[in-house]
């Protein structure tokens, strides 16, 4: 008998890089994972019908508890990891973007994750155990400092009720209760 070969199977993923302004500072929520041993930015898979950035939306609100506004697409990471489960080496795509702290609290974190941590927006990539979540982190603040205002690439007007474009200097003092 020859060596046998591992299938390979393609999934598709998005997930989210959720700013929150906290009195002179902007956070970023991450995800505790295996013990507090693992920090991560939301993700997950991309439903039947779903948008990936519907998908990031969700998988953020769903892992965090902390619903927010899209305002910029993000780069996409592409890794293998092994899955015992399936027997398989899993080739993985995900699709992240950025978004904006509007409503919600971390107490409502799914099961899927132990914890949400709030860290320093600048201090994020170094914190993430991921090399592609730090790439991703490090586009996220080459963003920020080039957009000055948090609307810019947002794809739609905020809804009624919500509230404005926020300039991204304003967010440095701004209230917010994670």
């Amino acid at each position: 008998m020859g060596p046998s070969v591992a299938r390979v199977l393609n999934e598709r993923s998005a997930g989210g890089v959720l700013l929150v302004p906290f009195g002179q500072s902007l956070l970023v929520a991450l995800i505790s994972l295996r013990g507090g041993g693992v920090l991560a930015l939301p993700k997950g898979h991309i439903e039947a019908g779903e948008e990936p950035p519907e998908a990031a939306a969700r998988e953020t609100r769903e892992e965090t508890g902390l619903s927010g506004v899209m305002i910029a697409p993000l780069e996409e990471i592409s890794y293998f990891y092994w899955s015992r489960i399936q027997r398989a080496r899993i080739a993985k795509r995900v699709a992240f973007y950025l978004f904006l702290y509007r409503s919600g609290s971390p107490a409502r974190h799914d099961g899927e994750v132990e914890g949400v941590r709030f860290v320093p927006v600048d201090d994020a990539p170094a914190t993430l155990s991921y090399p592609g979540e730090r790439r991703v982190m490090e586009g996220a603040l080459a963003w920020l400092r080039t957009a000055g205002d948090l609307s810019v690439g947002a794809k739609e007007e905020p809804r009624r009720g919500s509230a404005p474009h926020t300039p991204l200097s304003a967010l440095r003092g701004s209230p917010c209760t994670p």
